[in-house]
Order: structure tokens, then sequence, then C-alpha cells
């Protein structure tokens, strides 16, 4: 006897799906409801509206100005999902991840699962097989313009991503200052970032900073900036770093920039830095590093993320060879690559001018 089902089939006797394996696929079949489901809690302010106490059904519904059944029934899906506990029939309080949807936590996740559970991140997705056929992109074909034009064109939206990612990424702006070797340098220049730099600015209190990007990305510097305390030892300079780098730094720094654009792209924002940097001088990439097989150990994210550049914005996630390739065309050999504390899933990748 076996512990599985088993059927007979035309060339002998086959072992069928276990009841585990059929669990998985299909928690991940019914994965886009329970995405939406967190995307509608969110946007009513379930979390916040519970807050720190509990709160039943009925109290929240009539605080939100929804419908009593339905929100009992959206607040028992997302007890399933563990983001809420139901301490007593249609009573309920958040659980330590409900928690990290709530505006009033230290370290909420409140912007980024807004921003990826809108509809300005998802829709690409319906077209995924569009993707795999043809390796465009889909986001374009849906709003009829690329993803960073379109926020462009919606000041709320650019500044609502900007905080997603910096919401997304905040493990590794605290781990990045204290792995790496900042006290050789004078002067950092961050390449489209912010919130990276302000942290190593802060930890290392002799370097000076210069931030450059777009007028859209600069937005919410000056806050970022100030909140850490560093705002007189940084220069925010505009620009566009597909056609110049600023010059005067002996370290550059591109962090979540490069998994944004196709090769051509990215070794273009290469070789404008290399055209600026001293040869003694150094970069730094700050990005997830995918291994050159699926390691055994769950990593869905970061497969995930690469498929979401495909859809959306025409980038991809790299293994440590692609790096390599890719800091050879603008004029870079990468030099090490460094991983941070789990379960932080980025590398630094230091490269030097060649």
């Amino acid at each position: 006897m076996t512990d599985s089902p088993s059927q007979e089939t035309g060339n002998g006797r086959e072992t069928a799906v276990d009841w585990q394996a059929r669990g998985t696929v299909a928690r991940l079949v019914l994965g886009q409801m329970a995405t939406q489901a967190l995307g509608t809690a969110v946007r009513l302010g379930v979390f916040d509206r519970i807050g720190p106490g509990e709160l039943s059904g009925d109290t929240l519904a009539g605080s939100l100005g929804t419908h009593p059944q339905a929100t009992l029934r959206l607040l028992r899906a997302l007890a399933g999902l563990q983001l809420l506990s139901e301490t007593e029939p249609g009573v309920f309080r958040t659980t330590t991840a409900g928690d990290a949807l709530r505006t009033d936590t230290p370290g909420t996740m409140v912007a980024m699962a807004r921003m990826f559970t809108d509809p300005v991140m998802l829709r690409g997705w319906d077209l995924l097989d569009e993707s795999v056929r043809t390796g465009e992109t889909t986001f374009d074909t849906v709003f009829g313009t690329d993803f960073f034009g379109h926020l462009k064109e919606q000041p709320e939206l650019s500044a609502a991503f900007n905080e997603a990612m910096s919401q997304g990424t905040r493990l590794t702006d605290s781990n990045v200052p204290h792995h790496y070797d900042f006290g050789r340098f004078h002067t950092l220049v961050d390449i489209g970032g912010g919130t990276l730099l302000a942290s190593v600015l802060r930890a290392h209190p002799e370097l000076r900073g210069v931030l450059f990007d777009t007028a859209e990305g600069l937005a919410q510097a000056p806050r970022r900036l100030a909140e850490q305390d560093v705002t007189g030892r940084v220069v925010l300079e505009t620009g566009d770093f597909f056609a110049s780098a600023p010059a005067g730094g002996d370290l550059y720094l591109l962090k979540s920039i490069i998994h944004d654009w196709d090769d051509e792209r990215c070794a273009a924002v290469l070789r404008r830095i290399r055209a600026v940097i001293p040869d003694h001088g150094s970069l730094l990439i700050v990005e997830p590093v995918l291994p050159a097989t699926v390691a055994a150990a769950p990593a869905g994210g970061v497969y995930l993320s690469d498929l979401n550049m495909l859809v959306n914005v025409g980038g991809r996630e790299r293994t440590e060879d692609d790096f390599a390739t890719l800091c050879a065309a603008g004029g870079f050999a990468l030099r090490s690559v460094t991983p941070l504390p789990a379960p932080d899933i980025f590398r630094i990748i230091e490269a030097s001018p060649v």
C-alpha cells in the first residue's frame, strides 16, 4: 500500500497527485483572489480601522459605509489568509502580518501593498501569455505608454510608487551601510535612488553625497534626507541617467535601477558613469542576484519580480554571470558579490573601471 492515491494507466500503475501537491496548486490558482482581497482591504483602510484592538464586522461596516455581510465575508477571508484573527464570532483583530498593513506601524508595508495590488501593476499581467510569446512588455499595450512615462503623467501615482519602493527595500537600506567599506571614499553619487544614500550617509558621517534623478524621482527626496538628518551633506541634481552622470564622485551607486531595463539601456547607463568616474573609483550595484539554477529552498518572489519586469517595464533580474557581462559592456570589471544577511535577498555587486 502507498500513502498516496493511485490510478491505473495503459502502461501500468502510476501514482496520482498527492494531496499536499494538490494543496500547493490550489493556493497558486487562488492567489490572485488573495491579492484582490488584500488590496481591497488596504484601499478601504480595514487594518487601520481595526487598529491595535478588536472590532466587530458590523461596527467596521458602519464605519466604512460598506455592506455588513459582504464586509464580514471579506474579514473572514483575511483571517483565512492569516492577516486577521477572529477572536469570537464576527469579532476581529490584526495578526502580526496584518499589523504590517497598518499605517501607524513602524516598518509599515501599506504603500507597497497598495501599489502592487493596483490595476496599474496588475493589468499587464492579464497578458502575460503575450509577453512570454513575444518577449515584449504588455504594460505599453494596455496603457498606451511605457511604465515610467505613465508615472510621469500622474504625480500622485509616482509618489506612491516611490514610497512603495522605499518600503519594499527598507531592510536592504539598513543592511548595506554595514556590509561595505564606505570609509575609503569621499563622495557617493546615488544614481536614481535616495533612501539608501540617506542610510549610508547617516552611518558614515565623513561621507558626502550627490543624488541624481529625474524631477519626479527627486520629489520625495528632501523629506527622506531630512528624516535621516543628512540634508546638509547631499547635493540634489536633476537629469536623465541615460544621457549623463554627475562628475565628482569616487563611489557610484545604482540600487534597484539595473533590473528595470534591458541590457542595451543598462550598458548605456554604465557607460555614462564610466565617462566620469575616476580610475580609482568603484561602482556598486545593489540588486538581487539569481542563482545559476533555481535553489531548492523557496525563493519565488525574485522570480515573480523577474516576470514583473518582463510584463511592466521590460527589464529583468540577472545572474552573477549576467552582471559580469553587463559590467564589461559598460566599461567595468565585476570584482565581488557580497550577500546581505537573510532574509534580505539583495547583493552588493562591486565593479571597478577598466
